[in-house]
């Protein structure tokens, strides 16, 4: 046999074997869908959404005597046809998720935001059962939901530890994308305890899995067939999957599921603190050999960490024991922490180490929030204005972190205020330069400010001072 012949076949040989090589290296998900496809189920909703509300087909208005009869004629005709009181006829909106069974005896998981606003909420199971779910309970600062449906004996999931995950381990999805029921991707971890956007209190596993619309709620398994996250959230320019996917941690999620099962819903630790991360530039300021640990911005008055001791300025590099590398870390571990416990933080102050001792606080609602200022009292008529304005109770004041003056708008009717930014929530401080120490303050400054000039109206929102201009008419 030529020699040129015997390379060949050699080289043949040497492709066949390496090519059957890297095969055997990757992971086989058969097994491992077969054992926990059936815990998946899909997940449809129904909202009640009265017509005329965005989206809906509100009836035209026109003037009496106005619209020819034979118009008229037809559209009292559609509206009879359609049950209609006055053209606003209600109609469905339908949305879609996953989940997954947690019990045999029915406790189902899924995303906050898949049910938010339900009025039915329909799981199918594997086999093609539908049953209509009831809501136990579900906590938005953590997009978490717990379902309960009426059945037993069902396929379960195991539930694994994610603080054992490693960063390039593969991953894998079961889920509805697009209502493509059971739809199977996989992937590999890209990255832990990521902070996102409205998402300060989850410490999200960052995946390179296939995710889209219709796979929230859905479980994140890792190589030993456990589920180690929700999957949540996706980053992407197109509404698809770039390969940007965000899963809850399980560990968070459980702790949610306790609470939700024990009283109905989740709270959370808080330290009462506003932090930013230690840059190179502001670590060699401080002394510090390496940036680390979150530094301190404000301070909220009356809240755990003033109580505690620390200051503006302070570097917290420990909680509890944990080290703190970004001022991403530190909100998940407060977070989870239950209500009045003991808690310890190590602190750099002006390169100093120390150790401070305090109760962890109880994380305001927004609801609360809200509901306090519903309930406030002692409001103003509608003024020139055109907004309703009310004291500020001491329990709003320590929620809004304002410590002295200011009044807080109840309501902003169309006019210069609207056009000028001023919202519902919003605390004036300021007018024309004029301090509003109080809702006679407001009344008296209102009345004599002048029309058809720019008037500057210092406010505060979301903690934050701005500047705005109106003119009243």
């Amino acid at each position: 046999m030529p020699n040129k012949v015997r390379v060949w076949i050699f080289s043949l040989f040497l492709l066949s074997l390496f090519s059957s090589l890297a095969w055997a290296q990757l992971p086989d998900f058969t097994e491992m869908v077969k054992n926990n496809g059936g815990a998946v189920v899909n997940i449809s909703t129904t909202q009640k959404v009265p017509a005329g509300a965005e989206g809906g087909a509100e009836m035209p208005q026109f003037p009496e005597g106005t619209m020819p009869p034979e118009l008229e004629e037809l559209f009292r005709r559609f509206n009879e046809q359609q049950g209609g009181g006055g053209g606003y006829v209600p109609r469905e909106a339908r949305s879609l998720g996953s989940g997954f069974i947690i019990s045999s005896d029915g406790y189902v998981l899924t995303n906050h935001h898949v049910v938010k606003d339900a009025s039915e909420i329909v799981v199918k199971l594997n086999d093609r059962r539908e049953l209509v779910a009831k809501l136990i309970g579900t906590d938005a600062r953590t997009d978490v939901a717990l379902l309960k449906i009426d059945v037993h004996d069902l396929p379960v999931v195991t539930i694994g530890a994610p603080d054992k995950l490693q960063v390039g381990e593969w991953v894998l999805a079961i889920g509805s994308p697009f209502g493509f029921e059971q739809s199977v991707t996989a992937g590999i971890v890209s990255a832990k305890g990521r902070s996102l956007p409205g998402g300060n209190y989850v410490p999200f596993i960052q995946t390179d899995v296939a995710i889209n619309p219709g796979n929230s709620g859905g479980p994140l398994f890792n190589m030993e067939g456990k589920v180690v996250g929700i999957n949540s959230q996706i980053y992407s320019r197109t509404g698809g999957s770039m390969g940007l996917s965000f899963a809850i941690p399980m560990d968070v999620v459980m702790n949610v599921v306790e609470q939700i099962k024990l009283k109905g819903k989740a709270s959370h630790g808080w330290l009462g603190v506003q932090i930013q991360d230690v840059t190179r530039e502001l670590a060699e300021s401080f002394g510090m050999k390496k940036p680390q640990g979150a530094l301190v911005a404000k301070v909220i008055p009356n809240g755990p960490a003033e109580q505690a001791g620390v200051q503006i300025g302070d570097i917290i590099t420990e909680f509890n024991g944990q080290l703190i590398d970004h001022s991403a870390d530190l909100p998940p571990m407060v977070g989870i922490t239950p209500i009045n416990n003991d808690a310890t933080l190590k602190i750099i102050r002006q390169g100093e180490n120390r150790t401070l001792h305090f109760n962890v606080g109880l994380l305001p609602d927004e609801e609360d929030k809200l509901a306090a200022m519903k309930n406030s009292t002692n409001k103003s008529p509608e003024n020139q204005l055109g907004i309703t304005v009310s004291e500020l109770t001491p329990d709003q004041r320590q929620l809004l972190q304002i410590q002295k003056n200011g009044v807080l708008v109840q309501d902003v009717s169309k006019g210069a205020s609207r056009d000028a930014g001023i919202q519902r929530g919003d605390v004036i401080l300021r007018i024309q330069n004029t301090v509003v120490r109080d809702l006679n303050d407001f009344d008296r400054i209102v009345k004599k400010l002048p029309t058809g000039v720019s008037i500057a109206v210092l406010i505060q929102r979301q903690g934050n001072p701005v500047f705005l201009a109106l003119k009243l008419k």
